[in-house]
Formats: structure tokens, sequence, C-alpha cells
């Protein structure tokens, strides 16, 4: 059955030169899925929902979003209810929907074993329906979400404003579905776990809306821990460890070095933060004995030339890393994914000129999204569909003027005032955009009070930022949301 909002003719009277004004266009339908053998009714809501300026009762935005709620539930206060999106900045919520969570997923393949064009989809049956109804949000620009007639994109291009777009989004969704009483859970990946930590927070204060859970995929709370200024040292020291699980993968650190993936990165870890980070903070100071040493302990963990290590003053930063480590091979590695490889132009370059990991799920999600929305859930618009547009140089962080951007203290403020909330962090080994070494930085220095630490669990999965794309990971990482939500 599918029901879809009509929209009224154009007034006779209304000028020529003003825009038909906005409204909402939802499409619903029915479907089935069977998961951990129980065969699930569910009905899919896709559409946009116009949101205004209430005070002037002025449209300032059409979000796109799609939900999936189980049929025959009396009340809705007895489902969970998962808010999901991804970050970008510029993401659409695709990867998490069709790669992740949703009852239908692409077919991409992974490492060795990539899909060629045309792709495909298939049941998810590793979907969390069996558990939890399921929000996805596409924020202005991304998706079909676009400003209203008359409105400036740029107004919610930054941390503060996508807070308050996708909050109020939030507020309002809950309200027209009647589930201000379910228990609520936001689920974010990469500049998404910066948002949903943020909102965490923003809805607490502005909207009294208090959630249960957060689950962090690929976490960035605060962005020191990621951005090579000349004067942060800090991700040298972060990024370290998984530049040797890169190596290990690869099979550029010797045999003695590397027995085994775990016990590799328990020794990197102790070197990171201990004589690596002394050595750095020494600068010039460092003895010249010490510092021969430092260049060959980096050198046996990176794979990398001592000469190039000594070269680059001790600091391999992350595009030189991916472009060196395989250069002997003429190839590179991958920035969300450093098990996939690629190839340049030529084998002098210093940094990569496309990450290598990102083409083959670019092509895969897009065209099964666009044929799922329109085929199966029956949402039918002439619209580009935006699954990712770069917003990053252009996103606004005005507040953090003078200094990092970061929401750790946010998080830890919305812990404090709702102890009941429980946080999920789910690390790739191979993921150099988000390190799962820059995660434990972050959470170990949240000044979080001793008695709520147990709310924050861990999961480490051996695939990268989007770690959904190794089939072994994608089971293991939606058991670990599903007992988020079991547990609290």
């Amino acid at each position: 059955m599918t029901t879809k909002s009509e929209k009224p003719d154009k007034p006779a009277d209304q000028a020529a030169d003003q825009p038909a004004p906005i409204e909402d266009n939802i499409v619903q339908r029915e479907h089935t899925i069977t998961l951990n053998g129980e065969t699930i009714d569910y009905r899919s809501i896709v559409g946009t929902l116009v949101q205004k300026d209430y005070e002037q009762d002025k449209p300032k935005s059409s979000i796109f979003f799609t939900a999936y709620f189980k049929q025959g539930v009396a009340d809705p206060a007895d489902r969970p209810l998962l808010i999901c999106f991804n970050g970008g900045p510029g993401s659409s919520s695709i990867w998490l929907h069709m790669g992740m969570l949703g009852p239908r997923r692409a077919l991409s393949g992974d490492v060795g074993n990539q899909l060629p064009p045309p792709y495909g989809l298939t049941d998810n049956e590793y979907s969390l329906l069996d558990v939890a109804d399921m929000l996805f949000i596409d924020p202005v620009s991304t998706g079909y979400s676009r400003p209203a007639p008359g409105e400036e994109a740029k107004q919610f291009h930054g941390l503060e404003p996508d807070l308050e777009s996708v909050g109020e989004f939030i507020r309002l969704f809950i309200t027209r579905y009647d589930r201000w009483l379910s228990p609520k859970y936001l689920v974010g990946e990469s500049y998404g776990t910066t948002r949903a930590a943020g909102l965490a927070g923003h809805l607490q204060t502005r909207h009294g809306i208090y959630l249960n859970g957060l689950a962090l995929i690929s976490m960035v709370l605060d962005f020191q821990t990621l951005v090579f200024n000349e004067n942060n040292e800090l991700p040298y020291v972060l990024f370290l460890p998984t530049y040797a699980a890169t190596a290990w993968y690869h099979g550029q650190i010797a045999d003695d070095a590397a027995p085994d993936l775990e016990t590799l990165l328990a020794e990197v870890e102790a070197f990171a933060q201990g004589e690596y980070a002394a050595a750095l903070f020494q600068g010039a100071a460092l003895p010249p004995a010490q510092r021969a040493d430092i260049i060959a302990r980096l050198a046996r963990y990176t794979g990398l030339a001592e000469a190039y290590i000594d070269a680059a003053e001790l600091r391999p930063e992350i595009f030189r890393f991916t472009r060196e480590l395989l250069r002997d091979q003429r190839r590179t590695v991958g920035r969300l994914d450093s098990r996939f490889t690629g190839m340049e132009r030529d084998a002098v370059g210093e940094r990569i000129s496309y990450d290598p990991s990102y083409p083959p799920l670019q092509g895969s999600y897009t065209a099964a999204f666009n044929d799922y929305v329109r085929r199966e859930l029956g949402y039918r618009v002439d619209l580009p569909y935006e699954a990712l547009t770069s917003l990053y140089e252009k996103w606004s962080y005005d507040k953090h003027k003078n200094r990092f951007a970061e929401v750790a203290e946010t998080l830890r403020s919305a812990m404090t005032q709702n102890p009941a909330l429980k946080v999920y962090v789910a690390c790739g080994y191979y993921d150099l955009a988000t390190p799962y070494f820059a995660a434990e930085y972050t959470l170990n220095h949240l000044m979080l009070d001793p008695t709520l630490r147990a709310n924050i669990s861990q999961g480490y999965f051996p695939a990268g930022h989007m770690m959904y794309v190794h089939p072994e990971s994608l089971a293991r990482v939606n058991e670990d949301v599903r007992a988020l939500i079991r547990n609290r």
C-alpha cells in the first residue's frame, strides 16, 4: 500500500516570480524480512519534512529521511528508535543505511573481491530491525535535503547550525510519529560521531530529549587528534599504531617484529605514547643517539626506510605515508581503509591524488540506493541524490576559532547529567581517517567520573573506517550495537 501527499495547484493570484510553497512529501510502503529466524513485517516511511522558523511561519529547509517501523506494535514506547546519520561534513546517510543497519544493503564486495558495475542489492541479514525501529537523516545539502527557496545553504553548514537543524528535525519527527516515549539512540559515523556527541548535549538542553545511548562508528570528538598542523605533534603519536597495522597487513614488517597484529599493536602503542612522544616533545634537543634509535624503531613499525623517516624529521604525515609505503610496488594505500591499494600516474609523487578505498564503495552504494529508493520504497524525484558532497572546507567552526573543534566535553557533560546514557565506540584497525588510538586517547581524556566509565564500551575490527564492508566485521559490529540496545 502506498500513500503520497498531494501538492495543491498553484493559486491563480500567486505572483509569477514567487516560488511555490514547499510541502512535506511522504511515501509509505509495507515490506517483510526474516531476521534471526523471525519474520518481521515492517513499514517504510520515506520523503521530506519541511522545517520552519515557527515564530515567522517561514520554511527554512526540506529534510529527506528514511524510516522503518515494525508493524503490529501497539505502543511505540515498546520499540527503541535508532536515529542514524553519517558525517563528512557533507555526507548523506547512505553508508550506514545501505551498508550496515538498513533492511537492504548494497553489494560492493571487499578487498580482493570487489564487484564490478552494475553491483546490486540484497537483504541485510544483520539489520537491527528485529530490535529497533530506524530513522536515517540526510542533513541539508546532502541526499535530497535542500534549503527552502530563498534560504542560503551556508546557514546550515557549521558545527552549531548543524546541531540545531538536525536536532530540530529529530524533535519534529518524534513529535509527528509519537516517539517521545521510545528509547532513543543516536548512531553516527565519522563526523557523524561529532554530530552525535554534540546532539547528546543539544537535545538535552534545547528540547529536553534525553537519550539512552550513542553508537559511535569511527569516532572523532577532538580534531586535535587528527589534524597534522605544523605545531601539533599529537597525530604523529596517535596514527602510528594504524601505520603499523597497515604495514603489517601489506607484509612490510619483518616477521620477527610481528608475530600477530594484536601483539604488534600493543608494542607500538607503548612506544608511541612513551619514547616516541617524549622524543617529539624534545624537538631539536633530542640527543643524536636517541634520535637514531627512534628512527630505527619507526622504520621497524611503519615499513618506511630510515632515510625517509630521518628526512621527515621523525614525522611521517598521513598522505605521505599512504604514498610511500608501497612505492616500490607502484601502489598507494587507502585512507578510509588502508587494506585497499591504488595506482597513480607515476611513482615519484609526494602524496596520493585519490583515496583508493573510496571508489569501490561510491559506485556500488550510489547505484544501489538510487534504484532502491525509487523501485522498492516508491519515492520518485528527479533531483540528484547527493551521496557525498564536499562541505569540509566550507564548514564553519565559529565558536572554536583559534583552537581545535571538539565535542568531547559536550559528551562528558551529557553523560554526567544523564547517567543512564551508554556509549559504544567501534574502531577499525585499518582506519587512517579516524585511527583507533586517537579514539582511545579522547576517551581516556574525557575526565569522566569513575562511576560512569563503565557506561563506555568499545569494539575493534580488522577493517577500516567503514568496517561493515568486511563481512565478519559487519556481523560483529551490529551485534555490539544490538547489545547496546538490549542493555539499557
